[in-house]
């Protein structure tokens, strides 16, 4: 569905500008699935077709300051990988995101607190489409791969999320020590560049959702530039694990992905039992899991809606692969 660029190219592929305000919304749609609990960011950038993208462009950065320090040619090792690093995706997706952060987070919390069967439903259609993305991006099986095996590995993966969303039903703490913070974040940013796992619902789980939504809300920066120096480590320990495994082991990789997809969905099914009520007099986590009781129409009307709207991203980015490859084609023929 997306392409790698080659490792070795000494700059990263030129982006049309024109791609600009659609990036912006991705980046958009990526912070608000953040906002979440149970909707992971990596599902929204495996749908809207630039995961890799965004995963290869984190790898080059951290591998440049990774330069920058320890050498060898520091400087201009470090201008190296940032060169080939695709900043007309980076840049507009991470001002997209920032953008979501900071207008919709009490918006989205108020929605998913006030009406948690309707918000549940909408994100269950959404998440169980989206299985369909990393299964369409599997590269050719080889020998190599059976389809037990991956079987196996998918039920194993949707097992873990299954059992993990389980968890995420943490008391909120109100004033967490900032060593706590900084090491929390830096365990859920990996959570926002793996689909099927939600960083908000490890937010959840130890009683830091509320507290970092209020700490967005009220602007309180000295907590979230801990949070974001925690976020930066590790995303820089973690960036370019993820990227060897895309590269050298895809089909395992995105087989898994889509089991934890799978798994994640327990969090997101509409109709659930009360769950743990947290300091800020708001229910955390997941509950019980119910057979469908009122209100039963609006979940599945927006389960359906989320559901629609990622088929309608994945035809549209399938259309616009295929375009791509056809006029790629044509330059090459004319060449």
């Amino acid at each position: 569905m997306t392409n790698i660029p080659p490792t070795g190219s000494d700059t990263a592929p030129k982006r049309p500008a024109a791609l600009i305000p659609l990036d912006l919304i991705r980046g958009f749609l990526i912070g608000s699935a953040e906002l979440v609990p149970g909707v992971s960011g990596g599902t929204i950038a495996l749908v809207t077709g630039v995961y890799d993208q965004l995963i290869d462009s984190a790898a080059h950065v951290v591998s440049a300051a990774k330069t920058l320090v320890t050498g060898p040619n520091r400087v201009a090792g470090a201008l190296a990988e940032l060169r080939r690093t695709d900043w007309f995706l980076v840049i507009p997706v991470l001002v997209g995101m920032a953008t979501a952060v900071f207008t919709i987070a009490g918006i989205l919390e108020s929605f998913v607190t006030g009406n948690p069967e309707l918000a549940r439903g909408l994100f269950f259609g959404l998440v169980a489409a989206s299985i369909a993305v990393p299964l369409r991006m599997l590269p050719a099986r080889s020998s190599r791969q059976p389809v037990l095996a991956g079987s196996l590995a998918f039920l194993a993966a949707a097992a873990l999320a299954f059992w993990m969303t389980g968890l995420a039903g943490g008391a909120d703490v109100e004033n967490p020590p900032l060593i706590a913070v900084f090491f929390v974040a830096s365990i859920a940013i990996c959570a926002l560049v793996i689909p099927g796992v939600s960083g908000s619902f490890f937010l959840l789980a130890v009683g830091m959702y509320s507290t970092t939504l209020r700490a967005v809300d009220t602007r309180d920066f000295g907590y979230l530039g801990i949070f974001m120096l925690g976020a930066i480590l590790g995303l820089a320990v973690f960036v370019n694990i993820l990227k060897y495994f895309l590269h050298n082991y895809r089909w395992w990789t995105l087989i898994v992905m889509a089991g934890l997809m799978f798994g994640s969905l327990r969090a997101l099914w509409p109709w659930q039992s009360s769950a743990e009520v947290g300091a800020d007099g708001e229910e955390h986590g997941a509950g019980a899991l119910l057979a469908p009781v009122d209100p039963v129409l609006g979940p599945i009307l927006l389960a359906a809606l989320g559901a629609a709207v990622v088929i309608v991203l994945i035809i549209v980015e399938a259309k616009f692969a295929s375009s791509k490859d056809e006029t790629g084609g044509a330059e090459s023929t004319e060449a």
